[in-house]
């Protein structure tokens, strides 16, 4: 049985954060959270993660920013961005900072979780 890949969710809105994390646990995967990139960096810098999935649109710290940081300290680290914006600068912006992929929100479930697959498989 291959390990389980774990995902850190991070998004400042607490019901999304909720949902999605207990839909990719009931997928098997082990998953932290972050409500903020202040705790996306605090959690990452404490365990090692496979693949997170981390909101453009935060306070504080964007999404951006926090991209440029694991880019630069744990690029194995596979980054999808979620955009609640579906504007192609954004996409575009996060690809050139290195994020492996993007989904916009609502996101449908079945595509989230085949993005995170493929970029997993990478």
């Amino acid at each position: 049985m291959a390990e389980k890949s774990k995902i850190l969710v991070v998004d400042d809105e607490d019901a999304l954060r909720t949902v999605l994390s207990g839909e990719l646990v009931s997928e098997g995967y082990d998953v932290g959270t972050a409500s903020d990139g202040d705790e996306a960096i605090a959690n990452l810098q404490k365990e090692k993660f496979d693949l997170i999935l981390l909101d453009i649109k935060m306070p504080r710290m964007n999404g951006f920013e926090v991209l440029k940081f694991v880019k630069e300290k744990f690029p194995k680290t596979k980054v999808v961005m979620l955009t609640g914006f579906a504007d192609l600068k954004n996409a575009i912006e996060s690809k050139k900072l290195g994020a492996e992929d993007f989904v916009s929100k609502p996101y449908d479930l079945v595509d989230l979780l085949t993005t995170i697959e493929r970029v997993l498989s990478e």
